[in-house]
Parts: C-alpha cells; structure tokens; sequence
C-alpha cells in the first residue's frame, strides 16, 4: 500500500534519527515543502567534535531531567541542525513543514517560528510548555503524527 505523505516523510524523519550520536534520545527532523523534502538533520555533537559515546554526557553524569539545562549539552538537536543545513546550502525553508521525531523544545521552537516555518508535525512528545506555548502563539500549528 502506497504511504500517505505525512507517513513517508516521518518514515524518512525517523531514518534520520537513527544517525543521532545522543545517548539519551535520537530525534531525527525534515523540512518539507510543495512534497519536496529540503533539509534533514539529528541530534548530535557538533560537526568534526568528538561524539558523546566518546566524551560522555554531562547532563547524565549531573543526572538533569530531560527538558532542561540545554546550555549544559555539547549536542545540537535535530531541528536546529535542519535550520542550520539549509543556511549552509541557501536553502529557503519560508513555509515549510517540519516533521519531528520529538516535539521540540523551546530553543528550537522559537527557531521554528523565526525561520518562517509553518507547521510542525510531530511523532513523540517531550516534557517544554513553553515551546508549546509559543508555537501556539505564533499561530503555528503542532499535529501529533498518528500511524
């Protein structure tokens, strides 16, 4: 059976998780638009720096809940590094849709909302109200992906 689009692209969100050098989450995000996926990215140290399997993760050995303390990981999450490829590449992502493997949280939401994204579609959930709160107000709207 051919797949809707939302379940191609979060199968392919998903793909790129599985990329992710995080030890506690792997969260792979797309940005998409007119069905044409323009960027990918996961969570992980940054480029050329070595992984956190090598170095350790300090938000765990300092055992800070998830949703918190994000100045404190040497990652950078999924969403800022699809935001950050299409710079790279002179991309424009101006009303696109991101598919997210996690909600994002609220770094990367105010992300979201100043680089013209226009809907998140997102599978997992994580522990941000804020990021909630402000996609909402920036009328965005946040569709949790059902299979």
């Amino acid at each position: 059976m051919r797949p809707s689009w939302d379940s191609y692209f979060m199968e392919i969100a998903e793909t790129v998780a599985k990329r992710s050098t995080c030890l506690r989450r792997q969260v792979g995000a797309i940005i998409v638009k007119d069905k044409r996926l323009l960027t990918t990215g996961y969570n992980g140290a940054p480029s050329g720096l070595p992984h956190c399997a090598q170095v350790g993760c300090l938000r765990e050995n300092l055992n800070i809940p998830s949703g918190q303390r994000h100045e404190l990981c040497r990652g950078i999450h999924a969403e800022q590094n699809a935001i950050i490829q299409a710079a790279l590449y002179g991309v424009s992502i101006q009303g696109g849709t991101f598919y997210t493997t996690t909600h994002p949280c609220v770094v990367c939401a105010k992300m979201i909302v100043n680089a013209g994204i226009v809907k998140v579609i997102t599978k997992g959930d994580y522990p941000d109200a804020l990021a909630k709160e402000i996609l909402d107000q920036a009328g965005i709207p946040v569709v949790k992906y059902e299979d």
